[in-house]
């Protein structure tokens, strides 16, 4: 299994990246590179030029893969809930009882990320930072609904409908899924966000994790709901 597991290609939508970074050397190194530069300066102090600096490499040879910093911050942010789908299908596949599969869901969405060693080129645990602090500004923008029509924004979106529907499987009469799903998802950024830079309105902390809160959050609205 852990062989077969090393093997798979998170896919990122077509049309975010002029070529595929993962098709090479360089690609790999832009993409390791600029989730070290941008968790460290913010995306705003972030530009083509800087990065080229800190690879050796001119500033048009990033052009190639990307035509702007905002469609490679949609390239990270796609690629990280690609990976979070991948986690989610492969930790909830074998759970049969609808709590059960419901309550690892909400954990694999909402805990502290660990860094993955199948994807060497990639610190997720960085990533991550990347997407609690950066993940509204690759939709917050006028050309959103452009972006949407071309699908740059389907990872997201699956593992709202996933989580929809484990929703659903446990309580069929709720009538919200969806924005409960999608609540759960974006409030956890917003939880893992305020814990460490407005801790006095938030109750998460290291001993009360974001997990924890949505995870009761979510069952008494369900039970309650039943």
């Amino acid at each position: 299994m852990d062989k077969l597991l090393s093997n798979i290609k998170i896919e990122v939508p077509y049309g975010i990246y002029l070529k595929d970074p993962e098709s090479s050397a360089l690609g790999k190194k832009i993409i390791e590179n600029s989730i070290i530069q941008i968790e460290e300066i913010g995306f705003e102090n972030f530009n083509f030029k800087k990065l080229g600096q800190l690879i050796g490499s001119n500033e048009s040879s990033i052009y190639r893969y990307f035509e702007s910093k905002h469609k490679l911050l949609i390239y990270l942010t796609s690629w990280y809930w690609s990976w979070i789908e991948y986690q989610l299908v492969i930790e909830t596949y074998s759970i049969s009882n609808s709590k059960d599969k419901l309550n690892k869901a909400i954990e694999v969405v909402t805990r502290t990320t660990k860094q993955d060693n199948k994807f060497s080129h990639i610190n997720e645990v960085l990533l991550n930072q990347i997407i609690i602090n950066e993940n509204s500004k690759s939709y917050l923008t006028k050309d959103v609904d452009i972006e949407n029509n071309e699908g740059y924004f389907m990872p997201y979106k699956r593992i709202v409908q996933r989580i929809a529907e484990i929703i659903s499987a446990y309580n069929d009469l709720y009538k919200y899924p969806l924005s409960l799903a999608s609540t759960i998802i974006e409030s956890a950024l917003h939880q893992q966000f305020i814990k460490v830079h407005f801790k006095s309105i938030t109750n998460c902390s290291s001993k009360l994790t974001p997990t924890d809160f949505f995870k009761d959050l979510t069952f008494k609205i369900l039970c309650n709901e039943k």
